[in-house]
């Protein structure tokens, strides 16, 4: 298989020893004589074999597209494994499950490790290897598996699997990332279907995948009887395998995937809508020629060139790890030649000609740019700009560190500082105002609510949605009666203690 073919069906193949490990912890977690054992990608059968190994009595039922892969998964069944195993081709997502399992004894157990590819990656290579889109109505949870630009294949695979088994004896176990599984969580809750927790186990996707991303082992339960079971909305989380003591759990509270059920219920009182918005930075997608570095008394391009062109369009810039660590404007800058979304660039002919000239000599590189956001767009167009971007002070976040560093960010030689689109920010007018959301944001209740919310493990741990959440203004009121409570507990403590026995009372 080639690399193309590899990446454009997720192929990871399950290692033995995973395995092995993956039905310990099943059998171990779940107790159930299944009578069925459904793999429906299978690959070359690793996970199928273990599973027969632990089940003598039940049917074996292999899929996979891969005519080769089948063949392997067959030959790796030994004689009296595979007198009880069916192993054929098949598209996934042609395939009717629901259909397929009306003809299997029951308790159920769907084994799997589905494509670990997203759709972009897919789109990237040109591939067909993907699940047709439909509206979904919106449901919070189901942007990522009906609808959007970007969605993992097996989040959607993974979904249709628990709506093919619902109302049957059934147990779904499936090898992710651990960003699908809780997405597979918040589909659940916001799609209510009849399904009950079983719990996320992390594997070390390094060592069993070379893969460099947080993972688990999903399972989840259906029953005919499920319905009262599933309103439980708890799904323990822990640390390996090997393991049967939870180290967190996961919850859907109002649509919101919650790390920490006792943070979220005790900073509930924070929850709003944020005033000011938050704002993601500036977005260009080429950094070769937007960027630029002070070099002496002039400006030096990512390609090496010397730049000369209108300072107006020149600014200060920082950058997510700038943010993240409380670093200042730097010799750093990009160039800003729009200041709204869609602005008609072409009026920089005559408003800044040495910075039109620059961008016309790139236009080549520009308009390469992949993201169809710059389709039908002015030339050189960026986004992620409006009044906002240009306010003398902010408080700005990284969306990628795995801090929640919060830093004041003032005007640099009297020009505003504006920020990359890993980073989001609110913008003030007044310093005085940007120093106390920056305190308050800062604070120990404020930390509380977003650790409460936040998934350390995701790409891009910080979202402008999660901050959204956050009403400013009760932060601020919760921060001073924090400070007046902490005050008064300082009094006391200094108060003269009064003698046993002496003194009226």
């Amino acid at each position: 298989m080639t690399t193309r073919q590899r990446i454009e069906r997720g192929d990871w193949q399950t290692p033995a020893a995973l395995a092995e490990a993956v039905l310990d912890r099943v059998v171990a977690s779940c107790k159930v004589p299944w009578a069925t054992v459904l793999e429906p990608t299978c690959g070359e059968g690793t996970l199928l074999l273990a599973a027969g190994r632990r089940f003598p009595r039940a049917s074996l039922l292999g899929f996979d597209i891969d005519e080769r892969y089948v063949a392997t998964a067959r030959r790796l069944l030994p004689p009296h494994l595979a007198a009880r195993a069916r192993v054929q081709v098949a598209d996934f997502f042609a395939t009717d499950w629901r259909a397929q399992l009306d003809g299997t004894e029951g308790p159920v157990l769907v084994l799997g490790n589905p494509p670990w590819v997203t759709s972009a990656q897919l789109g990237s290579l040109g591939s067909s290897n993907l699940p047709g889109k439909k509206n979904s109505g919106g449901l919070v949870g189901l942007d990522a598996v009906t609808g959007k630009s970007n969605f993992d294949v097996s989040e959607w695979m993974i979904v249709r699997l628990l709506e093919a088994l619902e109302g049957r004896e059934a147990t779904l176990a499936m090898l992710c990332k651990s960003a699908v599984a809780r997405r597979v969580v918040q589909t659940v809750a916001a799609r209510q279907l009849r399904v009950a927790p079983g719990g996320l186990w992390r594997i070390d996707a390094a060592e069993h995948f070379d893969a460099s991303v947080s993972a688990v082992l999903l399972v989840a339960r259906s029953a005919p009887d499920t319905a009262a079971r599933a309103r439980r909305k708890v799904w323990p989380v822990y640390a390996d395998l090997g393991t049967a003591k939870r180290e967190s759990s996961l919850s859907v509270a109002g649509g919101v995937l919650v790390a920490d059920a006792k943070s979220f219920a005790r900073t509930r009182h924070l929850v709003g809508d944020s005033d000011p918005e938050w704002r993601s930075g500036v977005k260009h997608d080429c950094a070769r020629v937007m960027e630029l570095e002070r070099v002496g008394a002039g400006w030096v391009n990512g390609l090496g060139e010397s730049v000369d062109l209108e300072e107006a369009l020149v600014h200060p810039l920082l950058k997510s790890s700038d943010v993240a660590n409380d670093r200042a404007a730097s010799a750093r800058a990009m160039i800003v030649p729009q200041r709204a979304l869609g602005e008609d660039t072409h009026e920089l002919r005559r408003s800044a000609p040495r910075a039109w000239k620059y961008l016309s000599r790139h236009r080549a590189l520009l308009d390469a740019r992949k993201s169809s956001i710059y389709e039908g767009q002015p030339p050189f167009a960026i986004f992620g700009v409006g009044p906002y971007s240009f306010a003398p002070w902010k408080v700005a976040v990284s969306g990628l560190y795995k801090r929640s560093t919060f830093t004041v960010v003032g005007p640099h030689e009297g020009r505003a500082v504006v920020l990359d689109d890993t980073c989001y920010f609110l913008a003030f007018d007044d310093e005085s105002a940007a120093r106390r959301a920056g305190a308050a944001l800062q604070s120990a209740v404020a930390s509380e609510f977003l650790a409460a919310r936040i998934f350390w493990d995701a790409k891009r741990p910080i979202t402008k949605s999660i901050l959204q959440t956050l009403d400013l203004a009760a932060l601020e009121r919760a921060q001073v009666v924090q400070i007046a409570a902490a005050s008064n507990l300082q009094h006391v403590g200094q108060w003269p203690r009064r003698r046993r026995g002496s003194g009226s009372r």
